[in-house]
């Protein structure tokens, strides 16, 4: 919320209101100042379309930044502070909403899933499948494994890859997600593998990125190699 805030209601609103110039200075440089007009228009809608908010009213921004600029301010129709409470609102009703809506498309989709041919669930509500059996070591918690995966989401969007990176993955096991630390101890060296990774054991109502909160995943994942962490490692 305050990253929102600072990009939305900082540039928009307190940079623009710090602004001004005398009357023969805007008409000794209009042209210029057009352009810089333009330019915060253009800031302020990247700032506005990176939050990604569909429908929103361009003549109400419009308004909104007309009058904070006309008259100090006094046709706003609301303060600062009121501002900032509306969108904060506004994002926790929208928080909401996103956090019940992917939860219960999650629990739909797993509930389908767990009947499809090949599929265990485990005790955490984990899902995998097993598309080839290796024949290696089971990794442990404590081991370092490397692997090739694609991520996506249910839409079928692929959010992460290391395909596309070029390279395989290289981490310890218990550094990751816990449906990743949990599957990847089920399998051997030299499987492929399909997850299907409930919200909480991935990102939970935080999410991060391209990944709403409460987003139930998906991942393909091949694990290429096990590399046994030492006594002394494990024990720490």
């Amino acid at each position: 919320m305050k990253s929102i805030r600072t990009s939305i209601l900082t540039v928009a609103l307190s940079g623009l209101v710090s602004i001004s110039c005398t009357s023969s200075g805007l008409s000794a440089r209009s042209t210029e100042l057009d352009s810089v007009s333009y330019a915060f228009g253009i800031n302020i809608g990247q700032s506005l379309s990176n939050v990604k908010i569909k429908g929103l009213n361009v003549d109400a921004i419009s308004k909104g930044i007309s009058d904070v600029l006309s008259k100090d301010g006094e046709n706003a129709k609301m303060t600062n502070e009121e501002s900032i409470a509306v969108i904060e609102a506004f994002f926790k009703k929208v928080q909401e909403e996103t956090l019940t809506r992917n939860l219960k498309a999650g629990d739909e989709f797993l509930e389908k899933n767990k009947g499809e041919e090949g599929v265990i669930t485990t005790e955490s509500g984990l899902q995998y499948k097993v598309i080839t059996a290796g024949t290696g070591p089971k990794p442990a918690d404590t081991d370092e494994v490397e692997v090739n995966y694609r991520g996506t989401l249910l839409s079928g969007d692929e959010f992460d890859s290391s395909y596309e990176r070029g390279q395989p993955a290289k981490f310890k096991l218990n550094q990751v997600i816990k449906g990743w630390t949990e599957g990847l101890q089920l399998v051997n060296e030299g499987s492929k593998v399909q997850f299907w990774i409930p919200s909480e054991l991935a990102y939970g109502e935080q999410g991060g990125g391209p990944i709403e909160p409460n987003s139930t995943l998906i991942f393909e994942i091949e694990l290429l190699k096990v590399n046994k962490a030492s006594e002394d490692a494990a024990a720490k």
